[in-house]
């Protein structure tokens, strides 16, 4: 027969649903917490506990030091007993011995009730979490414990509780308690009182899983979700597409007579849902999103990334059904193809394109190419204005005026944008590589005005550089930005451009076609500028027009003179081979009067220093050009 230890045990176990090794590992901490209190062992020691299942004894192992003579039980074992669990241990060594006390199960079923269940809570609690936490995005049923203002209370799996509040409900639900509800697990978090799981019906995602619980075809992969717009309790609207050819997505989702659909509009409360096929092409993905509306055409404005404009035109019978009840399918298109749509009537639309056709300069070639259709159109909107009908012939050549206007208008947009775009590539590749690698803060800029760039977004000095280069108002108009600023941040950009000017020049000079010879180019000074009227010495032309005689190296030095010694007075002599005026000097002096003199030159002969020591005189003197004499000055 089992023991009463067993069978608890057992019933813990069924009850709380926790593995077997979780409420024996709680039980045996339990029974450790409980000696040190019984004993009042230290924390430093270390003791174990192990329960036989089989008979329920609980046995407790302490460590303790192997001593000659035991005078403190709690932390002593003497060597006899030792070498009962080890043969080989040696006084002084540490061991792990049983230290039960008398009557340990009746004080520690008092003692440990509170640590069991406590560990117990914390292990179901965990487990609770660990397990939500991997449902996360899935659907769940529970049944409603609890209504309130807040929201729902329901009971799940593993005794676990949710919560619903209200802006997660559907409107117009209404739920007793007891009532069997089905919602997704939005988000999961921990808390001192367990797993805060919050349970959402609409959610996006609700929908979606909906689907792939209903439609066998989603959940295999053969047909696709692409996007999902909702307004609970409203409307919806799902782009779905297939992966296989010669399937019908939107088919495959209705089903036979609706019923797949069907079942999932009174899942979510009668809310209406629109299943419309995917396309490629966004003008043709926006015009089916709009269904069912019935769509004249779709005209792109990509220019910004982040606000992508469509304009649709439609049929003046069709503008309401198009914008929906308070603007809903328009909106819901929207948000299906991240798009943002501006509906027109077709009148509308007409209207519009005439009056750019007579104003904007911008359309005046298109006005040129139009205008015969221009006056017929409206000559249209004048008898629509006095309220005469219009045949659909007529409406037809009107929209197609409308398609004409549009599409030449977004080709002379996309020139555009090219142009731009390439403007752009020149003034990057006019800028040094570094300067997109040096930081805003590393650029030399003061702090403040490098902050200040920084939290608008310009990261690099090469990001300011281009913006200065394509627009500087854009910087200008920065809060904290000045002339003084901006002064600045010009000479941060005449610096940079300057620094990749030799740069560009090097690579010019470096690149030589293949199969030729590469030929030294004279450097030529940027500054430096030449009469038309002036004339060079004749030594000048000459090394001009023989400069290997200047690339000559001087002639190596003898050993003699490498060796020789100079004296202390030699030291001072400043009797160099090298004259102070090498070149004759051309002075021009203009006339003061008005006939035109020419100007004279005047030709100074070498001039050799001499210092003297005994004197402590400096002498210059002056070498006829005739002979080798010297004069003294």
């Amino acid at each position: 027969m089992k023991n009463e230890f067993v069978l608890a045990f057992n019933e813990v176990l069924e009850e709380k649903q926790l593995p077997r090794d979780v409420i024996l590992k709680a039980l045996e901490s339990a029974m450790v917490s409980a000696y040190r209190r019984a004993v009042n062992a230290s924390n430093a020691q270390q003791v174990e506990a192990k329960v036989d299942l089989d008979t329920g004894k609980v046995t407790i192992y302490a460590e303790k030091e192997v001593v000659e003579q035991v005078r403190e039980p709690l932390t002593e074992v003497s060597l006899e007993e030792a070498r009962r669990y080890n043969p080989n241990v040696q006084l002084g060594d540490m061991i792990v011995v049983e230290s039960t006390p008398r009557d340990f199960g009746r004080v520690a079923a008092q003692t440990a009730r509170q640590v069991i269940q406590q560990r117990i809570r914390d292990a179901e609690r965990q487990m609770q979490l660990n397990h939500y936490a991997k449902q996360v995005g899935e659907i769940v049923s529970g049944v409603v414990q609890a209504v309130n203002a807040q929201g729902l209370t329901i009971g799940l799996e593993m005794r676990a509780e949710g919560t619903m509040p209200r802006k997660e409900m559907i409107p117009g639900e209404r739920f007793r308690v007891h009532d069997r509800v089905r919602a997704l697990i939005a988000e999961v978090k921990d808390s001192p009182r367990g797993p805060q799981i919050i349970l959402s019906r609409t959610h996006r995602n609700f929908l979606r899983r909906l689907l792939e619980t209903e439609v066998p075809e989603i959940y295999h992969g053969i047909v696709e979700i692409r996007s999902i717009a909702r307004e609970p309790g409203e409307r919806a609207k799902v782009a779905v597409s297939a992966t296989q050819p010669g399937i019908d997505p939107v088919g495959a989702c209705v089903g036979i007579r609706g019923v797949r659909i069907q079942a999932i509009v009174r899942e979510l409360h009668d809310e209406k849902i629109d299943v419309i096929e995917w396309n490629a092409d966004p003008a043709v993905y926006i015009a089916k999103a709009l269904s069912p509306a019935r769509v004249t055409g779709v005209y792109l404005d990509d220019k910004s990334s982040v606000n992508k404009t469509a304009t649709v035109v439609v049929p003046e019978d069709q503008l309401s059904l198009a914008i929906g009840r308070d603007g809903q399918n328009a909106r819901l298109a929207a948000k299906l193809t991240g798009w943002r749509i501006d509906i027109k009537s077709l009148p509308e639309a007409a209207a519009e394109a005439l009056h750019r056709l007579q104003t904007d300069p911008e359309y005046a070639q298109i006005a040129e190419v139009e205008r015969e259709a221009a006056e017929a159109v409206s000559g249209l909107l004048a008898r629509k204005a006095e309220g005469r009908p219009l045949s659909s012939e007529e409406y037809d050549r009107m929209a197609q005026f409308v398609d004409r206007v549009q599409r030449r208008a977004t080709r002379r947009a996309m020139e555009k944008k090219a142009e731009e775009d390439n403007r752009v590539q020149s003034v990057r590749a006019s800028i040094p590589a570094e300067a997109f690698q040096t930081g805003i803060l590393d650029s030399g800029l003061p702090e403040h005005v490098a902050y200040l760039l920084q939290e608008a977004g310009f990261s690099t000095v090469g990001d300011v550089v281009m913006q200065m280069k394509l627009d500087p108002d854009q910087i200008l108009k920065l809060q904290g930005i000045g002339p003084r600023a901006m002064s600045e941040i010009s000479a941060l950009v005449e610096r940079t451009v300057i620094t990749a000017q030799p740069q560009e020049a090097e690579a010019v000079i470096t690149e030589a076609p293949a199969g030729e010879e590469e030929t030294p180019q004279p450097a030529v000074e940027a500054t430096a500028e030449v009469a038309p009227e002036a004339t060079l010495p004749v030594e000048a032309v000459e090394m001009i027009s023989q400069p290997e005689a200047v690339a000559q190296p001087a002639a190596p030095a003898t050993e003699e003179e490498e060796t020789e010694e100079l004296s202390f007075d030699e030291l001072f002599t400043l009797r160099a081979d090298v004259p102070v005026d090498v070149a004759d000097e051309e002075e021009e002096e203009a006339s003061a009067d008005k006939k035109g003199k020419k100007a004279k030159k005047k030709k100074k002969g070498a001039r050799f220093v001499e210092y003297d020591p005994d004197r402590d005189v400096t002498f210059i003197r002056k070498k006829h050009k005739r002979g080798e004499d010297w004069d003294w000055e």
